[in-house]
């Protein structure tokens, strides 16, 4: 079943140009184009099912800055004082809080990892703070266990991901901006060999930018244009149970269960890069670039089935655009969750917390997560084709530092001081003669 999801209304009117257009409207595109429309720009963000339909709603929520590669971390820190700038403008139902993120662990060498990765983000201005066992156990006093150890990151928090894409696209519009979902981009217009609109199901948008922020469909859009982008997606399968459960921290971390407090008291329950590999024609076709990355994750990696296959979001076929495309047979990306997962979620999390065993399981649901070979997202506005912008492959982080991926790329568009550096999300880095160097091998 789907995630819970705010719906809102949208404009069906497709403008004859913009000054941008936006493709995909989850938590980096909505973000992208509320900073663009907040600068001035004309914008039109398109999607072809509802706004924060898939992985942008189907994720734990948190924001974060612990445990960040260290590429990422700058925008991980800017984002979630934008989390805040937002809210600020929009209201609080977007459901950021800095409540904290807590970690617990029995075993020495994780605990060790979390330290060291401490001492590293604290020369950065990081708060998190490695807690002691008595620290650890009476943080997680919910659980009734005894903790070696663990951290505590003060600053960091959650946001709602039912509500917070819809809200950040309505203050588009609030903004000069149009939003339109149920219009599926198929391809771009080029002249002069620059970008020159965006063509529709619906028609053409004239405009000399356009940002593909399409997420688990990027690659395969982009395959249409001739340009490569390594990009792989796991089936992540997520379940939350009903509100009653007290005394419980709003974001909690262990090896066998993560838990978030979500905004109508309800708790979202997962394992942590625990994941279904789905076939599909982009891992086939990106194997030498993903190997290295799949080797590394077996453990927690299992076979999934042809669902990902089917739904086409990977595909290496090029489509016409003028006939219906893969956006517009599959919408909205909803697939099954793993029962055998879901099953085990929930006993890791009553065994854990023994105020679930009463706690009735609400829902389940599952989502895509598209990643690049190095779990880093890409961020670029120097492709083949000038005027094309991609930001995707947010690996998972997407929910947490999509405000900061958004004002980025608004930086870059409008040749604007960008928020942190831009060279570690280039999308060069995975070439051949490059991604040796990168992958060490």
């Amino acid at each position: 079943m789907p995630a819970p999801l705010l719906k809102i209304e949208t404009s069906s009117n497709l403008p004859a140009d913009a000054d941008c257009v936006v493709i995909g409207a989850g938590i980096v595109g909505v973000c992208t184009a509320y900073w663009l429309a907040r600068s001035g720009m004309r914008v039109v963000l398109l999607e072809k099912g509802r706004v924060g339909a898939e992985q942008s709603s189907r994720n734990w929520g948190w924001c974060r800055q612990q445990n960040r590669d260290a590429r990422e971390l700058p925008l991980a820190t800017k984002s979630l004082a934008l989390w805040e700038e937002i809210m600020a403008d929009l209201g609080p139902g977007i459901g950021f809080q800095r409540c904290g993120l807590l970690y617990l662990s029995n075993n020495p060498a994780e605990i060790e990892g979390w330290d060291k990765w401490g001492r590293f983000a604290r020369g950065e201005g990081v708060d998190t703070r490695i807690l002691s066992s008595q620290e650890a156990t009476e943080r997680g006093q919910a659980t009734g266990k005894t903790w070696l150890g663990g951290v505590w990151s003060p600053t960091d928090g959650i946001a709602d991901p039912a509500s917070a894409a819809p809200l950040i696209a309505q203050g588009v519009v609030k903004h000069g901006g149009h939003v339109i979902q149920s219009c599926a981009a198929r391809g771009i217009e080029t002249s002069g060999g620059k970008v020159s609109g965006v063509v529709t199901e619906k028609g053409i948008i004239k405009t000399p930018q356009v940002v593909m922020a399409g997420g688990a469909w990027a690659s395969s859009f982009l395959y249409q244009t001739g340009i490569s982008f390594p990009q792989a997606s796991v089936r992540s399968s997520i379940m939350s149970v009903a509100p009653g459960a007290k005394g419980i921290p709003p974001a909690l971390h262990t090896k066998d269960v993560s838990i978030t407090r979500r905004s109508d008291g309800a708790y979202t329950l997962a394992i942590s890069g625990r994941a279904n590999l789905d076939i599909t024609p982009g891992a086939m076709f990106g194997v030498k670039h993903f190997l290295p990355m799949f080797a590394k994750r077996w453990r927690v990696l299992s076979p999934g089935g042809v669902q990902a296959w089917n739904a086409g979001f990977e595909t290496r076929q090029k489509w016409s655009l003028d006939a219906q495309t893969p956006m517009e047979r599959v919408r909205i990306l909803d697939p099954r969750p793993s029962k055998r997962l879901i099953n085990e979620t929930l006993a890791n999390a009553r065994k854990l917390i023994p105020a679930f065993e009463d706690i009735a399981v609400q829902a389940a649901w599952a989502g895509y997560i598209d990643s690049t070979p190095d779990g880093v997202p890409v961020i670029d506005s120097n492709l083949s084709i000038p005027g094309l912008t991609l930001a995707a492959g947010l690996s998972g982080h997407g929910f947490g530092i999509g405000p900061g991926v958004g004002h980025l790329i608004a930086d870059m568009l409008m040749a604007r001081k960008p928020i942190t550096e831009t060279r570690q999300y280039k999308l060069e880095r995975f070439n051949d003669s490059q991604w040796g160097k990168v992958a060490g091998f």
